[in-house]
């Protein structure tokens, strides 16, 4: 179980940050022609195909400098993960397994492609919540 401090959300950070992956999105689609699925900007990274692995690299380093940035001017909220390696590494497999199926990631179709209104996209986005809800509300029965 992952727990979040509530008491550190500030409703104007989070619209900034979701201004700022909007802005990036859309940068990406008119810049390069390519949708911010993270799935597929990563996997894309492992057979590097000429041309392509810098963009990539970029975008993965702004994923992972944004929080570090955000720090100088914000304390992060904490965050606690309240499970252990094996159920992790299981739960990963699986996102995994559920990118290939579905044919990308939250972030590819849940930005990207419901707000370009693709049908395959709402559908996947649909998926992936109603997967989510179910296993919380299945793992909170099993574990209480």
């Amino acid at each position: 179980m992952i727990t979040i401090a509530w008491d550190s959300f500030t409703p104007w950070s989070a619209l900034l940050g979701g201004l700022l992956i909007g802005l990036a999105a859309a940068l990406l689609l008119l810049a390069n022609g390519r949708i911010a699925g993270i799935s597929g900007i990563v996997g894309g990274l492992l057979p590097a195909r000429r041309g392509e692995s810098a963009w990539r690299l970029a975008f993965v380093a702004g994923l992972v400098g944004a929080p570090l940035l955000f720090q100088l001017f914000a304390p992060l909220p904490a965050v606690r993960i309240e499970a252990g390696v094996p159920l992790l590494l299981i739960a990963g497999l699986l996102v995994g397994i559920g990118t290939r199926y579905g044919s990308g990631c939250t972030s590819g179709h849940g930005v990207c492609g419901v707000s370009r209104l693709s049908p395959r996209s709402l559908a996947a986005t649909g998926a992936f919540m109603l997967a989510g809800a179910l296993t919380v509300y299945f793992l909170r029965q099993l574990m209480s």
